[in-house]
């Protein structure tokens, strides 16, 4: 077993990214859950970083990526083996090396909790810290009806123009939340890039007197025709007014329209607010992702 890459802020050859994508649909044919983040992927495919290990052949065999440690957040990693080559020590390699390269405390995403997950995060002593909810609801369901408050406008993201704007706000509606309030130009430049974004799905939520920015409903959707709640944001000072959902019926409608099948979103285990409103709006849980840590 031979390890590619030096570090896992060295960039992978073409030949090797081209190698990690296969890795991840066999991955995601065999589990039935795709096994790394749209995060650790667009990295992927925009600068090629990581840890990749070959078998004898010079084939990668599995795949691991890193988020280095903030002053605010611990190192955090997602990681993937080929299924014809699981258990065969390449997931335990991945993990111990990545818990080198963190120089400290390290959380792991094991997306769907697939037992074999579980297992080797309790072997090499990692705890459960965090349940992330997929949720899902059928988009032919009915929907209740909603009313936009007199003194708020609704319209669709203007690329080129609202980009900076709409990342002052999510960085304030998602201020603890460790990967989204941390997002940055380049962040939503790459989403622009990419087949799936539709601005008519994008919808932000301003002030009719002044303007400003409130609130916003991003949608996607997916290559396969799934509908998602991409991300639903309010800025504190416009919350405890009902705008959230107003915004989640708008972007709901908008994807019922589109006519996809289903509509599926993440949400923290621990968001139990935004659960609630989620259940209310028939969305029933799906799968589980879960983040693993060490002390």
């Amino acid at each position: 077993m031979s390890e590619r890459g030096e570090s896992m802020t060295e960039r992978l050859s073409d030949s090797e990214i081209s190698q990690v994508l296969s890795l991840v649909e066999a991955a995601t044919e065999e589990d039935g859950v795709a096994p790394l983040s749209e995060h650790a992927l667009l990295r992927l495919r925009n600068g090629g970083h990581g840890l990749t290990i070959a078998d004898p052949s010079g084939t990668v065999v599995a795949y691991a990526h890193l988020d280095p440690a903030t002053e605010d957040e611990s190192a955090s990693a997602e990681l993937v083996v080929h299924p014809s080559h699981r258990r065969q020590g390449y997931g335990r390699a991945l993990l111990r090396t990545l818990r080198d390269e963190a120089g400290g405390p390290l959380r792991v995403w094991a997306h769907g909790d697939l037992p074999a997950a579980a297992a080797l995060a309790e072997a090499e002593g990692l705890r459960r810290v965090r349940a992330l909810f997929q949720m899902r609801r059928p988009a032919a369901d009915p929907l209740p009806e909603f009313r936009v408050p007199d003194d708020v406008r609704l319209r669709t993201f203007v690329p080129g123009r609202d980009e900076e704007a709409w990342l002052e706000v999510n960085r304030r509606a998602f201020a603890d939340h460790p990967e989204q309030g941390a997002w940055t130009i380049e962040d939503v430049r790459q989403r622009e890039r990419e087949p799936w974004f539709d601005p008519s799905g994008f919808f932000l939520a301003e002030g009719v007197a002044t303007g400003k920015l409130l609130g916003f409903h991003w949608t996607k959707v997916h290559p396969d025709g799934a509908g998602e709640v991409y991300v639903v944001g309010v800025d504190p000072d416009a919350q405890g007014h009902g705008l959230g959902r107003v915004l989640t019926l708008a972007g709901l409608r908008h994807l019922q329209q589109r006519g996809v099948p289903y509509i599926l979103l993440y949400v923290d285990e621990s968001n139990a607010a935004a659960v609630r409103l989620y259940e209310s709006l028939g969305f029933t849980r799906h799968i589980v992702d879960v983040m693993y840590g060490t002390a």
